[in-house]
């Protein structure tokens, strides 16, 4: 099965708007952010649903129009989906609310 995105190909040709947003997100302080990650987002939420005919100025433009919010959301949401952790417990319920 493959799990490659349908607008993967494109990736190295906007790699330079990747860059500059990653730039304007550590310009606000947001320096954890990986190409990747940022890739991430854009394929499981931006892109979710693929248009047939996407143009490159359209991928590049929607990349730069990327929130800082919109991705901070993202990224939480994820972090959320992956936790392993379980309120059965009473000791995680108190490591929780401290």
């Amino acid at each position: 099965m493959d799990n490659s995105h349908k607008y993967d190909h494109f990736r190295t040709q906007v790699q330079p708007a990747l860059k500059s947003k990653l730039f304007e997100f550590r310009l606000l302080g947001i320096d954890s952010v990986t190409e990747k990650e940022l890739w991430n987002f854009l394929i499981k939420k931006k892109w979710k649903k693929v248009k047939d005919e996407m143009k490159l100025y359209e991928m590049i433009q929607e990349i730069l129009s990327v929130k800082v919010s919109d991705y901070m959301n993202f990224a939480t949401i994820e972090a959320f989906k992956t936790a392993e952790f379980s309120f059965d417990d009473e000791n995680e319920w108190k490591e929780l609310l401290k």
